[in-house]
């Protein structure tokens, strides 16, 4: 069969993969110049189950509001009368419920399991680097009330398959000596033996190129998607910059987009663009860095080691598909860095980036069959798509085949 997957995202790159090694004949249609450009450009660069719990809660409704007039918290709410804006919000305090909280977060740590899975099949099976360590994360707090309250959530989904260690400051700073130097701004925290680290970008660009030598994908790259053409229940065309394409079946992997063009064939996908902020810096002293990913879960900042860099994340923004960014963005992450590891980095060679996460109300991604017989949907990450890509892949391969998916598939299927 031959399909088209709009973005060239690690969400797109991986269902590409995968949809190639079943056999079809695939060709990955990307607006920017090269894979990974947009989305998977820079991220926090954790693999992390860990992160599986759900933003819609009882406890995120009262930080979401908060945010509506404080700019100094990690979510910041630019009002807007945008309608995919107040569509998205409505539903998403439908979901900031204690029953809806679990059941989401069940959905997405069962996908986050199977995807970290898939992603250490790709590295087996392929040998391409891309800066992994499988060394943990540790997920910190400032004080012992945070900490009880972040522990509970783990708890959770430790209940649920999660393995996970309750750890003081002590025990914290023997799994990762790189805190050592924090002294006491640290009450203690979770470590997540199975969570690890690595470069989204390194491993999109390296899949693409073995993709493209192994399984014949093509890359259409600065292309710009500009809709789709349905006639009888399918996707007859894909209207792009350089005229339209067809093919059997269709992927729609745009993410913070997707939503954009899903509405414009009739397809309710409620995806909104969330900004994050990411620096990456040299180690100027790699032993004084962390030796594994972290979250400074007080300060809403996570970091990565990859390699002799370290890779820092904060913010989510609501402010439609603004990606600008100025340097007081970078503050609370700077703060933490020069906190958490003294003398290991010099800021002023940061390499600073904005980006946008496609976030579904639920925090779940859909992943399946449209309304449309040959349309199929692979997005909806937030800001755990690198963590969900590989699992969603496979996900998706097994559907387009007509396999039975190595999960459980309810909650992520399309329901519209």
């Amino acid at each position: 069969m031959k399909i088209l997957v709009l973005g060239a995202g690690v969400v797109g790159t991986a269902a590409a993969y995968y949809l190639a090694r079943d056999g079809h004949e695939v060709t990955v249609v990307e607006r920017h110049p090269a894979p990974a450009h947009g989305t998977s450009y820079s991220n926090a660069g954790l693999v992390s189950p860990g992160d599986a719990y759900s933003w819609a809660s009882p406890g995120a409704l009262a930080v979401f509001l908060k945010s509506l007039y404080r700019r100094d918290l990690g979510i910041r709410v630019r009002p807007s009368l945008d309608p995919a804006f107040l569509s998205w919000t409505w539903r998403f305090l439908f979901q900031c419920t204690e029953a809806r909280a679990h059941a989401n977060t069940d959905v997405k740590l069962r996908l986050a399991l199977y995807s970290r899975q898939c992603i250490n099949e790709i590295s087996a099976e392929t040998g391409i680097d891309f800066d992994e360590r499988r060394r943990g994360i540790v997920y910190f707090y400032r004080d012992q009330k945070s900490l009880d309250a972040g522990a509970r959530h783990f708890r959770y989904l430790a209940e649920r398959g999660l393995e996970i260690e309750l750890a003081d400051r002590k025990r914290l700073f023997e799994v990762e000596p790189g805190l050592a130097h924090s002294g006491d701004r640290i009450a203690g925290g979770i470590y997540s033996p199975i969570d690890q680290t690595g470069d989204s970008r390194m491993f999109v660009t390296r899949l693409a190129e073995l993709a493209t030598a192994r399984h014949g994908v093509k890359f259409l790259c600065d292309t710009a998607v500009e809709g789709l053409d349905i006639e009888a229940g399918r996707v007859r065309a894909v209207r792009t910059a350089k005229g339209p394409l067809t093919a059997d079946a269709v992927v729609l992997s745009m993410g913070p987009e997707s939503g954009v063009f899903a509405r414009q064939v009739g397809v309710d996908l409620p995806v909104y663009p969330v900004k994050g902020y990411t620096a990456t810096i040299p180690l100027e002293d790699p032993a004084l860095g962390p030796t594994m990913g972290g979250v400074d879960e007080d300060r809403y900042v996570a970091y990565s080691r990859l390699g002799n860099r370290l890779r820092m994340a904060s913010t989510a923004e609501f402010n439609g598909f603004d990606r600008s960014f100025r340097p007081d963005d970078f503050t609370r992450m700077f703060r933490s860095a020069r906190e958490l590891f003294p003398g290991a980095i010099d800021e002023k060679k940061a390499e600073c980036w904005a980006g946008l996460r496609p976030m579904m109300p639920t925090s779940v991604p859909v992943i399946g069959r449209s309304r449309y017989d040959n349309l199929y949907l692979d997005t909806g990450h937030g800001h755990v798509g690198w963590t969900m890509a590989c699992g969603s892949g496979k996900f998706l391969a097994d559907i387009v085949a007509g396999r039975t998916p190595d999960i459980d598939p309810q909650g992520l299927l399309p329901t519209a």
